[in-house]
Order: structure tokens, then sequence, then C-alpha cells
């Protein structure tokens, strides 16, 4: 699954893959806004933890995985 996060007065974004759900991802986005807390955690497929704080975030897109086509389209 694909995230994105921006961050504000930032002009670039965090992406990367992660194999959490769309579900966990939102839980523990939502836990962390209502609690207050400070930053949230996140991990990629390969491992990688990535701490954000919450007072900079944007906004969180969310997707899924889609094949990329190769050749061309019709």
């Amino acid at each position: 699954m694909d995230i994105r996060i921006g961050i504000a007065n930032s002009p670039r974004e965090l992406n990367f893959e992660s194999s959490q759900t769309p579900a966990e991802v939102e839980k523990v986005v939502a836990a962390a806004l209502d609690s207050d807390a400070k930053f949230i955690r996140l991990t990629d497929d390969k491992g990688k933890l990535y701490i954000v704080p919450t007072a900079s975030f944007s906004y969180l897109e969310v997707g899924s995985d889609q094949a990329r086509r190769v050749g061309f389209v019709a």
C-alpha cells in the first residue's frame, strides 16, 4: 500500500510503501490525533521506521498498490 504524508511548510512529502492495511494506518493516525500525541510511527515494507510529528500534518493519503502498466495504451 502506498502512503503519502504532506508536511506543513515543506514543498516535499513523505512517500513510501507499507504492508499495513489502510484501516491500520487510519487507526494509528486517528488515535494519535484524538489523544494529542506528539508523533506517529509508521513502518515501510523494508522495516524502516518513520516518526512524523502530528503538529506538522498537512494531509495523509493512503492508497492501494496498483500494478503499473507496461506498453502502449490503445
